[in-house]
């Protein structure tokens, strides 16, 4: 499976990362994270290793997230142009990073031309790309209250439209209308704007926000229906574009939608990591994702899991671990020695911490160590990453010993033994350990295996290798000793990948 670049086929991106683009640079000194800021970066993003981006959303919007939108053509103005964008394509794809678009059509905001029309008149050709529907029928079908999930904390997802006899559908707040993809021409629209983006400003693919709620649960239609013809478009425009999709829901109701798109976010894993770094204990967690590997191939044998430890939706995890360097490098060892496709929340690689409410999950990237650092966005003021909690960047890139090291060295390592960097077919063996503090595991191929060992506490751990065919230390992040008979002692909250000894060349 290869993504089309304008200069031809390129690999599945093997490490990829999140950007919040208020938050990350600012490029012209407004207080706002920028396209241009971005640009500024990449080399930077290249240093570390990062071989895709995924931008949060960078249309025009009413809100700071941008996850409303009124316009799917244009770039938000506080953002740069179009012609800003463009370049950003360029000058990543000379770097080959690729760029993936967050594509937000679930719903729009009350602004977008769309629904300004549908709201005014019910004859308009606009009022059925929305949910519409009176008082009694939503009291006759027992849709007006709805239980809150993990992507959704609305209870009242109906919305008054002034004098209206009719209300409107929002699953996610009132100013963020569904969309009714029971019409036909608002498909037409949508198809129209993905060949915009695919082909005519080249982005290498879309993040799919809100992909399983496409259809409200009281409709006829099956979501992946939607994505059928979704897929069908994106392959008609440009084929090889990826998609990677936000369904935050158990691994049973994911897997269906791997047949339409090439990835999806694995949050089961997200929060499974953060439960092993807070409680110190493995919680089956390789018998879990094996059994989920087999559940989502039946879907898509190239099926591609999108791993994390959080996203601009969760608390972040320096601030799960209570800001722990140990810790925060342990994650990173989890999650860039694990099958699938990696996606580092921005800020993750220096320990950026944050907690809920949104806006502090999405606090300013800390690049200096100057207060008043002009590229350092400032339209929040940061309550959680701040010089006195966070290192920025700037000093971290001069500690070898540093959590910006250990990220981009776990991450030239991914991409340097074929074992470790697998995407597709996942390959993972369990490996048993009389211990449920220890976390370990197999990576292998027909080269090289890699055993991975994480002590998942502050004691020291022995473990014996002497009966195996590890017997080289290619990565720790912490003091491994091999005192006598291949017993190796792991330090705090440490992790070490043995291998084998390499097959010779053939």
């Amino acid at each position: 499976m290869q993504l089309t670049d304008f200069h031809g086929p390129v690999p599945i991106p093997k490490v990829c990362y999140e950007i919040f683009v208020r938050s990350f640079c600012d490029s012209n000194g407004d207080g706002i994270g920028d396209i241009r800021g971005i640009i500024s970066k990449l080399s930077y993003l290249k240093e570390l290793g990062i071989e895709a981006l995924w931008l949060t959303p960078v249309h025009p919007s009413p809100s700071y997230h941008k996850y409303d939108v009124r316009d799917y053509y244009d770039i938000e103005p506080e953002y740069g142009t179009l012609s800003d964008f463009r370049e950003l394509m360029h000058e990543a794809h000379q770097l080959g990073i690729a760029v993936y678009l967050d594509l937000i059509i679930n719903h729009t905001s009350t602004l977008h031309p769309w629904f300004v029309e549908a709201r005014k008149n019910k004859d308009s050709r606009y009022r059925n790309f929305y949910w519409w529907k009176n008082d009694a029928e939503i009291n006759m079908l027992g849709i007006a209250r709805r239980e809150t999930s993990n992507d959704s904390q609305e209870v009242y997802p109906w919305h008054d439209n002034g004098e209206d006899s009719e209300k409107y559908y929002g699953l996610f707040y009132k100013g963020m209308p569904d969309l009714n993809y029971e019409s036909a021409e608002l498909r037409q629209e949508v198809a129209r704007i993905i060949n915009f983006w695919l082909t005519d400003v080249g982005v290498d693919g879309f993040r799919l926000d809100a992909a399983r709620h496409i259809y409200p649960i009281w409709a006829k239609a099956d979501n992946c229906e939607f994505w059928k013809f979704f897929s069908e478009t994106i392959h008609n425009a440009r084929p090889g574009a990826f998609t990677v999709g936000e369904v935050w829901a158990e691994k049973e109701e994911v897997a269906p939608y791997f047949q339409h798109i090439n990835a999806a976010f694995n949050f089961d894993l997200s929060f499974a990591i953060q439960r092993i770094l807070v409680r110190e204990k493995d919680e089956d967690l390789v018998a879990k994702l094996i059994a989920s590997y087999t559940l989502f191939k039946v879907s898509n044998p190239q099926f591609v899991d999108a791993i994390m430890l959080t996203n601009h939706d969760q608390d972040r995890i320096g601030s799960v671990v209570n800001n722990d360097e140990r810790k925060k490098k342990l994650a990173a060892s989890i999650l860039l020695t694990l099958p699938g496709q990696p996606y580092i929340y921005y800020g993750e690689e220096i320990g950026m911490l944050g907690m809920k409410p949104d806006p502090h999950i999405r606090e300013p990237f800390l690049w200096t160590v100057q207060e008043d650092d002009p590229e350092k966005p400032s339209w929040i003021e940061a309550v959680f990453s701040t010089l006195e909690t966070v290192k920025p960047l700037s000093v971290q890139q001069r500690d070898q010993n540093s959590l910006f090291y250990h990220y981009k060295n776990l991450i030239a390592l991914k991409k340097s033994r074929t074992a470790l960097g697998k995407v597709i077919e996942p390959n993972l063996l369990p490996y048993a350990l009389a211990d449920e503090q220890m976390l370990a595991y197999i990576r292998y191929d027909e080269e090289e295996s890699f055993l991975i060992v994480h002590n998942l506490t502050s004691e020291i751990k022995e473990i014996d290798l002497s009966q195996t065919a590890f017997k080289n230390i290619l990565f720790t992040s912490n003091q491994a000793d091999c005192h006598e008979n291949d017993i190796y002692r792991l330090g705090s909250y440490a992790s070490c990948i043995f291998n084998t000894s390499p097959q010779p060349a053939r």
